[in-house]
């Protein structure tokens, strides 16, 4: 609940940053880097936040996170310009990390019904954003898109209501000692291509994509979509996170991006609102499956730095993904920009589950 409050403070900005730039004094490229700040910003600081959260806990943690995320709501309705607004997102994807990271650890505390436990916090965390995309689509328009930052930082502050309720207490014993580099396997390949391809490329495509096939009503059209991506996260991913208890989690992620791929490929192709629906449809069902795979390839202590791990390389695919759409979507065609990470998603995906086999 921590988290549904200080999210839509992040997700409103890919609904308007990319559509409104100019009234936030910034271009169509600088929007993508901003969008692709707070997750790159993750990829050094990750180990960092698995280490205070490590000593601090839960509560501490989470309190910090959410008054930052308010602070950084308040920075998008006053603030202007590219380098004014990109302090925010920096702090921002901090405090994301943060957040996500005790929903995680939390949620996979215990083996038996990880999965379904993740589900039901993917659930509760999509309520606000559920709630303040078409909100934020509607009074924009009619309004403009700046003040309604300020309501969301309200909004923010409520989830310390929620933060104050956490375990006080430290995870003593676990694992987040820095590890040297070392070559992605085919879990971390398919987090780089999910966050790259689902949370980068095709956010961004449903609002430029959108504004060329429906000039008029794009911003609300493409608000009500991201919207409905959260309410089918309340709706089915707690039904994902029941089929992957019930049939094994790295079986149904294989299945599962096979389809995502398909619908992916048929989003370049022109066919957009229909196959984002689709891709909404299979993200949901997907989300809670890599925190309980990550758990049972690396249970006890060491279960804190792979959730980690796995989450810089969705992070580094999630940042990358607006700055290659903010460049290449006015110069190259869509049936590409979409189509090649969609084959690259289904070949990471048939590896994961060719791993998995080898395991057992």
């Amino acid at each position: 609940m921590a988290l549904a409050a200080a999210l839509p403070s992040d997700v409103v900005l890919y609904l308007l940053l990319p559509m409104y730039g100019e009234a936030f004094g910034i271009s169509l490229a600088e929007a993508g880097i901003l969008l692709a700040a707070n997750r790159l910003v993750r990829i050094a600081g990750y180990g960092w936040v698995a280490r205070f959260y490590a000593r601090h806990g839960d509560r501490l943690t989470c309190t910090l996170a959410v008054s930052a995320a308010a602070v950084c709501a308040l920075g998008c309705a006053t603030l202007t310009g590219f380098w004014a607004l990109l302090p925010l997102r920096l702090l921002w994807g901090l405090s994301f990390a943060a957040l996500n990271l005790s929903t995680q650890v939390l949620a996979t505390s215990l083996p038996a019904g990880a999965a379904a436990r993740s589900g039901r916090a993917q659930a509760f965390i999509a309520l606000g954003p559920m709630l303040a995309l078409p909100a934020a689509a509607v009074l924009s328009e009619a309004a403009g898109p700046r003040w309604i930052f300020v309501v969301l930082a309200l909004v923010a502050l409520c989830g310390l209501l929620a933060a104050r309720r956490l375990p006080c207490k430290p995870h003593l014993g676990i694992s987040t000692q820095r590890r040297g580099p070392r070559l992605p396997n085919a879990l971390d390949t398919w987090s780089f291509l999910e966050g790259f391809a689902l949370d980068g490329l095709f956010i961004i495509g449903l609002s430029v994509l959108g504004k060329d096939v429906w000039p008029g009503g794009a911003v609300v059209m493409a608000g009500v979509l991201m919207a409905l991506r959260y309410g089918a996260e309340i709706t089915l991913s707690p039904l994902g996170g029941r089929m992957a208890d019930r049939w094994g989690a790295e079986q149904l992620l294989v299945v599962l991006s096979l389809l995502t791929a398909l619908a992916l490929i048929g989003f370049g192709l022109g066919w957009l609102w229909t196959c984002a629906a689709a891709i909404v449809v299979l993200r949901a069902l997907q989300l809670p499956l890599l925190p309980p795979i990550v758990a049972h390839r690396h249970p006890g202590p060491d279960r804190v730095r792979a959730l980690a791990a796995r989450s810089v390389w969705r992070d580094i695919g999630a940042g990358l993904g607006p700055l290659t759409a903010g460049v290449l979507l006015p110069v190259l065609p869509a049936s590409w920009l979409y189509g090649l990470p969609a084959v690259m998603l289904a070949a990471a995906a048939l590896a994961c589950g060719k791993t998995a086999q080898g395991r057992r």
